[in-house]
């Protein structure tokens, strides 16, 4: 008989620790935190691409050349003008002027904002320019976005 107790004793007990358990688990279920809601992905940013690329001797207040040309006089100051869109924050799009056989005469960046953009450019020599073939390469990253080729006479 006693044994029968004890083994009752022991069943009551384990019967108790088992709901205290589930008990527990329960409150836990219950006083966890609500889930975090899932963050809203940053909108992509459009490929870069390369829009209009003029050069010639004026530009208007938006940047943009208003007579493309192909050729300039000696004194002329000569500009260049390119939109552009999609560019990621920072980055940055660099002209490189070139005179003949790729002797380098003016490079310079600028930034570009995200969306689009109207970057301008532009170099001057008072002695004037000598006479020949000249190029203009955009790169934005290190890559070549577009050339331009003028004459000096």
């Amino acid at each position: 008989m006693m044994r029968k107790q004890k083994l009752s004793r022991v069943l009551v007990f384990g019967a108790c620790a088992a709901l205290a358990l589930a008990a527990c688990g329960r409150e836990e279920q219950a006083a966890a935190p609500p889930a975090t809601p899932p963050v809203a992905a940053a909108p992509a940013i459009a490929p870069f691409q390369v829009g209009a690329i003029q050069v010639g001797s004026a530009i208007d207040a938006a940047r943009r050349v208003t007579a493309p040309q192909a050729t300039f006089a000696p004194g002329d100051t000569i500009y260049a003008s390119i939109e552009s869109q999609g560019a990621s924050p920072g980055a940055t799009l660099t002209a490189r002027w070139t005179y003949q056989d790729g002797q380098l005469v003016n490079e310079s960046s600028q930034r570009l904002e995200a969306g689009a953009n109207v970057s301008e450019f532009h170099i001057a020599k008072p002695s004037g320019w000598p006479a020949g073939r000249y190029q203009l390469q955009f790169l934005a990253g290190g890559a070549s976005v577009g050339v331009r080729t003028f004459e000096v006479r």
